[in-house]
């Protein structure tokens, strides 16, 4: 995405994870507890991928994409369709994403990625703003 900066990738995290549980010092039920909100949110809401959930094998996880920021007001801490993006990175500043794999068989629910999108200054004054225009 063209306005996307400030990425952190949480897949060394999730590596953790399923190790730890592989190896035996954690147990299925400290990994796989995901809030009912999440996955209400992850099934009328999320966005299936191709990657099998890592801990059951047997489903494949959802994404869900939440979105965060001052400038957002009612939108904030709403779910969001990665399509919505693009249009929400041209109307406001700055909001940080969040996407959360889900799975929906066995409760598995990690924080994959997290980034900041937006013009990255007050609407209609960046040279993003301007580039945009001018397209």
């Amino acid at each position: 995405m063209w306005s996307q900066r400030r990425v952190v990738d949480y897949g060394l995290a999730k590596r953790a994870t399923v190790q730890s549980l592989r190896s035996g010092r954690a147990t299925r039920r400290d990994v796989c507890d995901a809030h009912p909100y999440l996955l209400r949110a992850a099934r009328y809401h999320g966005e299936p991928t191709q990657r099998r959930c890592p801990i059951c094998e047997h489903q494949n996880v959802t994404h869900v994409t939440y979105v965060y920021g001052d400038q957002l007001g009612r939108a904030a801490g709403r779910v969001k369709a990665t399509s919505d993006l693009v249009q929400m990175a041209r109307e406001y500043p700055e909001f940080r994403v969040y996407v959360v794999e889900v799975c929906q068989g066995c409760a598995w629910n990690h924080l994959t990625v997290s980034f900041v999108l937006g013009t990255d200054g007050p609407p209609g004054d960046s040279e993003t703003d301007r580039r945009i225009v001018e397209r």
